[in-house]
Formats: C-alpha cells, structure tokens, sequence
C-alpha cells in the first residue's frame, strides 16, 4: 500500500494541466422540465460511476423566455440548491452587455453561489468582461465561485490567451456557430457541422488557439457542440478529434444522448490505463526514483504524464486496480460543487 505522504498529487503537483480537474463532459439545458431531466441523469450517472462524472449547466442566456429573465433566473437559483449533494451544478448567465446580465448574476449567485460549480458567461470579449462578471460575483458574495469563459468571435480569440490568464478564470470554451456567423458569410455554413468544423482553416485556427491559451495558464479547453446530435457516429468523431488531435479536456453535450459517447471518447485506452498504473505503482514503490519498465527509463517527467492519464480515467468513469483507486478516496480531482 502506497503511503499517503507519496501520492502522486503531492509529488507531482507542479506539473498539473490545469488549476481545477473538472469533468469532460458539459451538459446544458435550459428549459425547466429538460434542467430537471439534466438534473436526474446527472444523479444516475453519479451513483453508477462512483462520482460525478458530468457538470451540469443550467442555462438563461438561451432558456429564459424574453421578457421572464428574472423568473428563470429564480428557477435557475432553487434548482442549484435542490441538486442532490456532491453534484456539480453551473450557470449559464446572459451576455455582459444584456440587460438582464447583472440581475442574472445578483439572483444565481446571491441566491446559490455557494451551491454553484462555476458560471458560465458568453460572448467573452476581453478582459474586461471578465473584471464586470467579477465584481458583480464579489458583490452578491460569491467571492470564491470560478468563472467560465465562451469564446465566440474573431477578436475574442485574438485576446484568448489573455483571457485565460485572468485568475478567476477555470475554463474556456469555443462558441463555433457564433464564431461562423461573426465572419459576415466568409465562412460556409458547412463549417458548423460536426466535419466541417475540422476543415475549414479558420475555425481550426481559432480551436487551436484558445486550446493553446488555456494550456499556457493552467486552465481547461472545452469543446464546442455537436447539433447533429441525433448522429452517434458523428459526435464520436468529433469528440475523439477533439481530444486527440486539438488539444481539448472536456466538452459541451446539449443532448443527453451525447454524454455518454462524450466520456468515452476523452477516456484513455485500457492499455494506456494500465501501463500508467503499472509505472506509477512501480515509481511510488521506488520512491519517485527513476525506474525501467518494459526496458524503458521513466522519471518524474514522465510520471507526471502517467498521473495525467489515471485522472482521465478517473473523470470518465473507467474502473481502476484497487491500489489506484485508493490514490482517489477521499480527496477527489475533480473539483468539488461547492
């Protein structure tokens, strides 16, 4: 049995990826009845892997009826407390400049900001929007509740490295339709399907470079949506690029339908999954000294990358051998809700 003066969090831990371990797989809705449904399932797959293994984004900038912002931003409120414990519940608020932005953030957060994971704010285009979204948290008294930032337009991306460097900032995440749609029609519509998206050079330059940003300054890339979401084969494919091929650590789902392939397609292979154990359980048995295995030399620098794996598969729900498991007992990576 490792001792737990050796966990790898704590030998390791100036080489974490990111501030916050956060699930892959980020569910919104935003109409009552499919928040409570969200709410529900994210219960089930929480007593069926162990823990919570999705956030849940409950969402006003797109849910709330015109003219009712402050009634969903209410319901928004009670439904954050009324989620079962353990869960990790977030908010979507409206835009900065939207009328309904600072109520929004006074009502969510006044109300449930200790009960809230994260708020999400959209249509980010600098740092200053950060700064706004900030003092109103401080104001309502969530000092502490991390902000999540929605990259959607050409200048945001441009400014997205520092974006990501704000401290309060957790996470970013690619807004691909309004990105397509701020180009005035230089980019086809093509470029917001689930293939296109991979093609066209300027969404992928924006892709990469806020997956660049975030891994500059310690924080998670989250990866757009998938409308097709009644095409299994075409979400997996564009989760597998996703995390493969462009850097990203977790992504939205808007139908429930798409988180399970979501987890599946940000989870390490079962080989990789058990050469990390294999090593990690050899280097802590070592000390953290360098080992050789399969005739291979590893140290801490490697390590750290094995660490990274075995969270992975922590987050996605995967089983691990006893000995590994016991290294996420009690002290979990994801980041608690609150």
């Amino acid at each position: 049995m490792t001792p737990a003066s050796s966990h790898p969090r704590d030998v390791l831990l100036d080489a974490q990826a990111a501030t916050a371990r956060l699930p892959v797989c980020d569910h919104y809705s935003g109409v009552e009845a499919r928040m409570r449904k969200s709410l529900q399932l994210q219960q089930e797959l929480t007593q069926e892997f162990g823990h919570c293994v999705v956030d849940v984004t409950l969402d006003c900038e797109d849910g709330a009826p015109v003219g009712e912002e402050r009634a969903h931003a209410e319901l928004v409120a009670r439904l954050a407390l009324a989620a079962a414990p353990g869960n990790r519940v977030a908010a979507r608020v409206h835009t900065v400049d939207h009328p309904a932005f600072a109520q929004d953030v006074e009502i969510i957060a006044g109300q449930a900001g200790r009960r809230l994971c994260h708020l999400m704010l959209p249509k980010v285009e600098s740092v200053d929007d950060v700064l706004r979204a900030e003092r109103l948290l401080d104001a309502a008294g969530a000092r502490e509740l991390p902000l999540h930032a929605l990259i959607e337009s050409p200048a945001a991306v441009h400014r997205a490295f520092e974006i990501a460097a704000h401290p309060r900032i957790q996470s970013l995440s690619f807004g691909l339709m309004d990105f397509v749609s701020a180009h005035g029609g230089a980019i086809p519509a093509s470029a917001m399907g689930a293939q296109g998206q991979f093609e066209h050079p300027l969404v992928v330059r924006a892709k990469l470079e806020i997956a660049a940003a975030c891994h500059a300054h310690g924080k998670m890339p989250s990866h757009c949506v998938v409308t097709e979401f009644s095409d299994g084969a075409a979400l997996q494919a564009a989760a597998t690029r996703a995390a493969q091929e462009f850097g990203y650590t977790r992504m939205w789902s808007i139908h429930p339908a798409q988180i399970r392939p979501i987890l599946a397609a940000f989870a390490p292979q079962a080989d990789e999954v058990e050469r990390a154990a294999r090593i990690l359980l050899a280097a802590a048995a070592a000390g953290w000294a360098p080992i050789s295995d399969a005739g291979a030399l590893h140290d801490r620098a490697s390590y750290r990358y094995f660490w990274q794996v075995l969270e992975r598969a922590h987050q996605t729900g995967q089983r691990l051998a006893p000995p590994v498991q016991a290294w996420f007992q009690g002290a979990a990576t994801i980041a608690p809700a609150g």
